[in-house]
Formats: structure tokens, sequence, C-alpha cells
């Protein structure tokens, strides 16, 4: 939900000692505040729950002279941004031991690891939990928000948030261990009670995406814009990774869920974002919209292990890459140059199929892949020599340039903008630009789990 919140105002406060947030989220930052659920009074936020710059998940209370009534974090920082996370905050102000008072698990586990701050706001080793029978800034009939506020944007996708007014529920309540995979996932029709302010946002009505589900109607007003996707908790498709890539990482912004990137070097050159995913077999299709600077680009594959330099990968030609170059249009490996085709120019698409069980690769553009090409034949390829556990990259070989990258990995959009065509792979999962030639799959955790492990 970047750049876009949601809010609601209740019409009457709810049970303010008592209460559960649970919700999955999939973080798109290391290192920015994510509001996840908050409580607004006079314009200051007063209570809530979010991960703080530190990538700790934090509960606090305070007030608009900034003293602190509870702050409780989890000693554990979250900097994962290549899946999901279900995080449950339990509250309940009423018990006589403060650490049962407000409990924090994360993908079924609970936190036991705490620290916090004083009742100041200065640093402490020790939770500052709320005193018993405290009420909560949180279940008032104040304004509350999802995923940011009028002052923060978040930078995540979230689904399946429920907000249950009046009991304390553990993780087990909305989420289970599947017992073939052994993966914490969801429950899709928890057995609770929310109680009259409580809600349930599934996100799935693209037109309605504040819409309970609960059965209370206590429905969230959308502020921004909101993009569905369809990467989700059972089914996580790459994204750029925003954590790892070239030393120079700061010259390279990630939006719009971290499929965009855009590099703003201004010395030196190459710098590289690279996938979250990555593979050693099968047959995989990506695309990428170049909207400035697209002469600038690279794309291609890279082995896992391959050491970048604070610049990046050399584009000249190295053995662990294997990329196109867009400013004369030749791809490149370990010194070896073939002609790929033109160059690149803004608003070009350029596809990428790589066959892993048969360590080939071809680029496309626009819908056509040169030379005679065909991915789905096996003929024609620009490179047969691929190897290793291999990632998607992308990046700047000019230092004059700031290309953008837009990319596809399956989720069906470019940015913001909704693909015109929606082409299926063959298996039915992920939207594309482009016919997805036939026996390749998007870059996501199902289909490298059937490609890997059939």
């Amino acid at each position: 939900m970047a750049s876009a919140y949601l809010s609601r105002t209740p019409s009457s406060a709810g049970n303010r000692k008592t209460w559960t947030w649970s919700g999955w989220v999939k973080l798109f930052k290391g290192n920015s505040q994510l509001i996840l659920f908050s409580e607004q009074t006079n314009s200051y936020p007063t209570g809530g729950l979010y991960i703080n710059g530190q990538q700790e998940i934090r509960l606090y209370f305070g007030t608009a002279s900034n003293s602190f009534q509870c702050a409780v974090d989890t000693d554990a920082k979250y900097r994962d941004v290549s899946g999901w996370y279900h995080i449950v905050c339990a509250v309940d102000t009423t018990q006589v031991t403060d650490s049962d008072r407000v409990k924090f698990y994360v993908n079924g586990v609970l936190q036991t690891e705490l620290n916090g701050l004083t009742s100041s706001g200065a640093g402490s080793s020790d939770p500052l939990y709320p005193s018993q029978n405290y009420d909560c800034l949180i279940n008032t009939a104040n304004v509350h928000y999802i995923g940011g506020d009028n002052n923060y944007s978040a930078d995540c996708s979230m689904t399946h948030v429920h907000f249950i007014d009046g009991t304390q529920y553990q993780a087990s309540n909305f989420g289970e261990t599947d017992s073939t995979t052994g993966i914490w996932k969801p429950k899709t029709a928890p057995s609770v009670t929310y109680g009259t302010n409580g809600f349930f946002l599934k996100f799935e009505n693209s037109g309605a995406f504040g819409t309970d589900s609960s059965g209370n109607s206590n429905n969230f007003t959308v502020n921004g814009t909101m993009t569905q996707t369809i990467d989700t908790p059972s089914n996580v498709f790459a994204t750029w990774n925003s954590i790892f890539g070239t030393g120079r990482q700061d010259q390279l912004s990630y939006t719009n869920g971290n499929t965009t990137v855009t590099s703003s070097a201004t010395s030196g050159s190459d710098t590289t974002a690279v996938s979250t995913l990555g593979f050693t077999q099968g047959k995989y299709y990506a695309e990428f919209k170049l909207t400035s600077d697209a002469d600038g680009v690279y794309v291609g594959v890279m082995q896992s292990d391959f050491n970048l330099t604070n610049s990046g990968v050399d584009t000249s030609g190295q053995s662990a890459i294997w990329i196109v170059r867009g400013d004369d249009g030749t791809a490149r490996n370990n010194g070896s140059t073939s002609y790929f085709g033109s160059g690149f120019s803004n608003n070009d698409i350029i596809q990428i199929a790589v066959d892993m069980d048969n360590n080939k690769i071809w680029w496309g553009k626009n819908g056509t892949y040169p030379n005679s090409g065909d991915p789905a034949a096996g003929t024609n390829a620009a490179y047969t020599n691929l190897s290793g556990e291999l990632l998607i990259i992308t990046g700047d070989n000019f230092s004059s340039r700031t290309p953008t990258i837009k990319a596809n990995f399956g989720n069906g959009y470019f940015g913001t903008t909704a693909v015109s065509s929606a082409q299926n792979p063959d298996d039915g999962i992920g939207i594309f630009e482009y016919d997805v030639p036939t026996g390749y799959r998007a870059l996501c955790t199902k289909s490298i789990n059937a490609e890997e492990y059939s």
C-alpha cells in the first residue's frame, strides 16, 4: 500500500484495555518507519503499532508532549523484503503480570526478547509496559489509520488485516502451520469474535480496498492510490531487492513495491539491482519497461554468489553474468559479444526468457526475439552456457544516465500501470504484456517449487 493509507473514525470508543491486531505484511524498505495501525488526536499520532527505523516492531502510546505511557519493541529486527511477515499484537492491560499485557507474535512465534523506551522517550533495554487497566490510545472515537497516516506513507503490502475489539487472541487464531510444507500460513476464515469496532480487511476488491469482511460494516476510507497485487503470503513474486545489490545501493531508488528501480549514479558506473528470488533449474520469463535513459540500461542474469563490486557488474563481460546493453544492443558474457539487435529506447519493453534445464537465455524487445530466437522451441539462444544459481539483474552502465526500470515479474503491472494484454504462462500464474513462451513460468515461489521440487 505504498504512498496510500486507510482511515476510519469509529462512532464510539470500544474496549481500550483489551484488543488484538493481526496482519500479513510485506516490506519494501529495510530502514523506514512503517505505521501498521495508529490513532490520532489533534493532528498528533498518540498511539500506534508500527515498525520503527531500527526495523523493530513497536507498540507505543504517548502524548503530544512526547511522554510515553507504553513503548514495547521486539529485540528482533525485521528487514526481509523478499517474503511476508505475519504480525500479531495482542493487548490486555487487565493482566496482573506486565509482560502478559502486550504480546507480539511473528509468523506464529511468541516474541519473548523485548526492549523499549523510558517514559521520557529515552533509550532503555527494558520494555515500558502499560500500567494495569491502562486505557490504550487505540479503539477510541478518534481517527484510526492503517498503512500510514496524513503525515507518513507506508511502503509495504498488507493482506488479511484483523482488529479484534475486546479479546486478546494468540497468533494461532489467525494462522497455522501447513502440514506438508511446514510453513506458517493464514487461516482464511478464522473463528474469532470481532466486537463492536472490530474489522477484517481482505483487500480483495480493487475498487473498495477498505471493505470490512467481519460482518460489522466497519469500512475504511482509501486515501491515495492503492495497487492490488497477486503477490500473497502463499505465493510470493520476485521484486528488486532493496537491501542487497551493488555497493552503491544508496544510488538506487526503489518504488512501487520494489518493482521499479531508478539509478542516480553520479560517478563511476554500473549500479546493479538484483531480484529477491533466484533459481537453479526450470524455465522463467519476465518483462521490463524502460521509461527514462533506456540506452543506459542493462538487463540480464547473474550468479548469486558473484561478488558485486562498489561499481556493480562489469558490463564489458564477466563469466558470472549474462546481460544485454541498451546503448549498443549487444549481449555480453565472459568477454564475448554477440549482436542482440538495436539498442533500447524509452518505453521499450525488454523480455527475458531463461531456460536453466538447458542452460540457455534469450532476450526480446517489444514482443520480438532477434536473430530468429525461439525460447519455446529452444532455438537460436543468445547464450547456451548458463550455470549456477541465477538472479535477474538490471542497472545503469553510464554515470551520466538516470534510468528507470519497471519490472513485471508476473504481478501484471509496470509501476502502477496494468499491462494491456494480460497474457498468462501455461500454469496460469502471472500476468504479462506479451505471450509467454510455452513451458516458461513467472518467477514466484509456487512456480519455483513446481520447477525445482517436482
